[in-house]
């Protein structure tokens, strides 16, 4: 039997409890008289009083059964709850679930010519272009060389048994090596799946994908239940390759602008630095095996 899509105003519920535990009293100007709690941070009545709506219509909000509510209740939630930029998209993301809100539901395209062809013509640089669903759609020969060279190189081009960059973090023991700061990696995987999940509510495969890492991993499923949301285009990566050692590496996500929710992950490093040294070495001692990325098959 197929897995349903994600239920929407759970995930509204979910999401504006987290955020309602993670704030106490004191944090939003509020004076609790060092009355006992039953419950961690502010209770439904005080994050209605701060955002000046009802505390029934919040509550309906929070119960799934309130749909479409204005901007201005968004806008004044959000500041209550203090959300972040990211936080505040996926706030609208949940509480718009009419057809008219929601984006084109996502598919298992390959990447573009085009992109296969700036991944190949990006050598020095290891880069990958991700499906929406975190999926690897391709990458050049130093980007499968650092993230997966256990991996058969020919594998994205396969949808039955192409790697998914999520997967792979949580399930894969070979990955799993790969990261030392391995609490800030998988954090920062499961905000962006959180933001994805946000946008895509309707996408079987995603809620599949969810799903599956729920059940076999419990590193995911306790993150998951926080509902941490951040959408992670950029930052710094610690690697321990098993060939080169230790790399300081910085990430870009850019997304391609045809919609299609694909993106390109480059890695770069400081120019003098021992983790350009460790790329050119890893380029130097794979180079021999590696090839450029061949056209893709009809």
């Amino acid at each position: 039997m197929d897995s349903p899509a994600m239920d929407t105003p759970a995930e509204l519920g979910n999401f504006l409890r987290t955020r309602r535990a993670r704030l106490q009293p004191e944090d939003v100007g509020l004076v609790s008289y060092g009355a006992r709690r039953r419950v961690p941070g502010l209770r439904r009545e005080e994050l209605a009083q701060l955002a000046g709506v009802s505390v029934a219509y919040y509550t309906r909000l929070e119960q799934g059964q309130s749909h479409n509510a204005s901007e201005g209740v968004l806008d004044a939630l959000a500041r209550a709850l203090r959300l972040s930029a990211d936080e505040r998209a996926h706030l609208r993301e949940l509480a718009r679930p009419g057809k008219a809100h929601r984006r084109p539901a996502v598919r298992p395209d390959r990447a573009r010519p085009g992109v296969r062809q700036l991944l190949a013509a990006m050598e020095g640089v290891p880069a990958l272009a991700l499906g929406p669903r975190f999926e690897i759609l391709a990458w050049n020969r130093l980007g499968h060389a650092l993230v997966a060279g256990h991996l058969d190189f020919d594998s994205p081009g396969r949808p039955l048994d192409r790697p998914n960059a999520q997967r792979l973090l949580f399930l894969d023991p070979h990955t799993r090596e790969l990261y030392p700061d391995r609490d800030e990696e998988i954090r920062r995987a499961v905000s962006s799946l959180r933001v994805a999940a946000g946008q895509h509510p309707d996408d079987q495969q995603l809620a599949e994908l969810i799903g599956e890492l729920s059940m076999k991993s419990t590193e995911f499923s306790s993150l998951w239940s926080r509902h941490v949301v951040n959408n992670c285009t950029f930052g710094t990566k610690h690697f321990h390759h098993p060939l080169v050692g230790d790399l300081r590496l910085d990430f870009e996500m850019m997304q391609t602008p045809d919609g299609s929710g694909q993106g390109v992950m480059m890695y770069t490093a400081a120019e003098g630095s021992p983790s350009e040294a460790a790329l050119r070495l890893l380029a130097a001692e794979r180079g021999p095996d590696l090839r450029v990325l061949e056209p893709e098959r009809p």
